[in-house]
This record gives C-alpha cells, structure tokens and sequence, in this order.
C-alpha cells in the first residue's frame, strides 16, 4: 500500500489486491478497477479490464470524480486493481488532473509521485488525456 498525496493537499491510498483487508478501519471508501476486489465494504468496482480502458468511460470519469470528491472531504479512499500499477496508475493520474495537474504531465507526475510503473499502456496514457477534457468541460459547465 502506498499513499498518494496530490499537489492540492489530498491524499488517496494505493493498493494491489494481495493487500487486500476486509477488517480495515481507516478505509472511508473504495475505488476499485478489477471485478476481484469483491468489496464488501463501501465502495465502487468499475469494468475495467487489465492493461484495458474502462468498459464506460463516461461512468467510470464520473465514479474517479466521486472517489476523488470523498478524499479531498478527508476520507481515506482506496483506489486498487490486481497489481496496483496500470489501471491503478490510470485512475491516480485521473486524480491528479482533478487536483490541478496539467493533462499533458498527470501521467509523469503520478510515476513520480507514486511508481515510475505507473499507467502501463499507450491507450491509458491517452485515456488520462480524455479525462482532462472531460475534467475540463465538468467544471466549464
């Protein structure tokens, strides 16, 4: 598990599915992008498939936003997937954008901030690009 700190001040916890914990406290919400998860705590699973895009784009920006929304009110989210690394690394970039980093560096910032592994295909990276946009015409309107 790794926490996540953005530049605004929000932080959200990363983590693969071998760290997963039933019992955990300190965990407000999930947010989680593989089926495996099974939460049976609060929390959202979006259809997501590995080194994929979500099955739903529209949706799954909207479920991130909402994620991101609960953290920066301070609830400790968890966002995970089975590694912790592309899907993870996707929505975390997604995240960043939401906290004031420019589109065209959210995937570099995220590898640095929380693996150089980070987002693992092509069509991920482009996808955070996406999200910008959406992110962008959300607040415009």
């Amino acid at each position: 598990m790794a926490l996540v700190t953005f530049p605004d001040g929000t932080r959200v916890r990363a983590s693969q599915i071998s760290e997963r914990q039933t019992d955990d406290s300190e965990r407000a919400f999930g947010l989680y992008l593989d089926q495996q998860w099974d939460p049976t705590w609060e929390a959202c699973v979006i259809d997501w498939p590995d080194f994929g895009l979500p099955e739903d784009p529209e949706a799954a920006a909207g479920d991130i936003a909402a994620a991101f929304d609960r953290a920066r009110s301070g609830e400790l989210v968890e966002v995970g997937c089975l590694g912790g690394r592309g899907r993870t690394g996707t929505a975390l970039a997604c995240m960043a954008v939401l906290a004031g980093v420019p589109g065209e560096e959210a995937v570099a910032w995220i590898r640095q901030a929380y693996r150089p592994e980070a987002v693992e295909t092509p069509q991920q990276e482009e996808w955070v690009q996406w999200f910008a946009g959406w992110a962008s015409s959300r607040a415009a309107g």
